[in-house]
């Protein structure tokens, strides 16, 4: 039976995908001239100056379209398929289960490799890491960081315009891309430690 090192969960949006790739749809359908440098707020709606229903109306038309032709973070999946070696890989995102066929399909023509994929319908992933015994989950939402590095599980918070300049807990750290998930992720490996804030400086 293989024996993994670490149990790391995954969000997809703006994690395993570019952050921003939803920017030209909400700018074509709502005639905007966003740029990410403007996107100061995880909730979209306020982002965008536009309300909650507007923006449910435009991903019900076009959610499933957007999944489907999201770009990768480019290094994501070599590294994933080096990590998947070692480390037992769970995606877990806040994607309602209707889009679980678009985003198995999306992970599998990209070649990123794991032991599940968890679509909750919530922003709530603290119950999933736990049950999944995470020791590390790498996310871009801060409020979603937060909650599970309350928990006593570590987080790699990706960096995103909106998410910048926040209080980082302990058993958080700020990571650019994919180059340094890996290098968190070796360096704990090769030390033989389970704990993030042993190696934060």
């Amino acid at each position: 039976m293989k024996i993994y090192s670490l149990t790391v969960g995954i969000d997809i949006d703006a994690t395993l995908t570019e952050p921003y790739y939803w920017l030209p749809w909400t700018n074509a359908h709502f005639g905007l001239n966003q740029k990410p440098e403007d996107i100061t707020s995880y909730d979209l709606a306020e982002s965008l100056g536009i309300t909650e229903e507007e923006y449910r109306q435009f991903y019900d038309q076009y959610g499933e379209a957007i999944h489907e032709f999201s770009p990768v973070r480019k290094e994501a999946p070599d590294i994933l398929q080096r990590l998947a070696l070692n480390h037992q890989l769970y995606y877990v995102t806040a994607r309602h289960p209707k889009m679980k066929q678009v985003t198995k399909n999306w992970l599998d023509r990209h070649d990123i490799p794991g032991e599940g994929l968890h679509l909750l319908g919530s922003h709530n992933k603290v119950e999933k890491a736990q049950e999944l015994e995470c020791d590390l989950f790498v996310e871009d939402r801060y409020e979603n960081a937060r909650a599970i590095a309350e928990t006593g599980v570590d987080v790699l918070l990706m960096d995103c315009t909106y998410n910048r300049g926040l209080e980082m807990l302990p058993n958080m750290k700020r990571v650019e891309n994919w180059h340094q998930v890996q290098d968190v992720i070796h360096f704990m490996e090769i030390n033989g430690v389970k704990s993030l804030h042993r190696i934060i400086a």
